[in-house]
């Protein structure tokens, strides 16, 4: 048992005593769980300001900040959603002197106990094949499928937002020399 593991189970023992009731048992059975050791999952995972960019069809894309509340790190290696077939995580990096936007490989990694921002003109969750409109406002939902297995929802709030008029085709150019 490590020094600590030890302080929580006296700690607990403690607390079950001064008490005197039964109710103080489920407290000690949830401990050990947000001790350091507790495996990467959905629990630990977060997100906050999800908002997805306003579209009338094809493609559009959904942002915020991932928070890794764990000790350990989490992948998110896939997505879905009911507002598309098709969803992929993207990033947008530099090739040949332009920006261009591809799948990310490996997924995007959440570091223990900090977090991964998804932005316009950066890594993103892209949506293909809208089945219909998203309008200001609307609140899509999403799941999001971990490399331990697990699952994290979340829902994303519609917001119109021209940025630097991203469009989110597949393999274009960021870099706004098109126009």
């Amino acid at each position: 048992m490590s020094p600590r593991t030890t302080i929580v189970v006296l700690g607990m023992a403690a607390a079950l005593s001064a008490c005197g009731t039964s109710q103080a048992a489920p407290a000690a059975v949830s401990a050990p769980s947000a001790s350091p050791a507790r495996p990467a999952g959905a629990a630990a995972l977060a997100i906050t300001d999800p908002w997805i960019k306003t579209s009338k069809k094809g493609m559009t894309a959904a942002f915020g900040t991932l928070v890794n509340n764990s000790d350990a790190d989490i992948t998110v290696v896939s997505g879905t959603t009911p507002l598309s077939p098709k969803v992929e995580l993207h990033e947008v990096v530099q090739s040949k002197g332009k920006m261009v936007m591809q799948p990310k490989k490996g997924g995007f990694v959440i570091p223990a106990r900090g977090s991964h921002q998804l932005q316009p003109g950066g890594d993103h969750i892209m949506l293909m094949g809208l089945a219909k409109e998203v309008e200001p406002g609307a609140q899509i939902s999403f799941t999001l499928t971990l490399a331990d297995g697990g699952t994290f929802s979340f829902t994303a709030l519609g917001k119109d937002f021209a940025g630097g008029k991203e469009d989110y085709q597949p393999g274009m150019d960021m870099s706004g020399s098109d126009d």
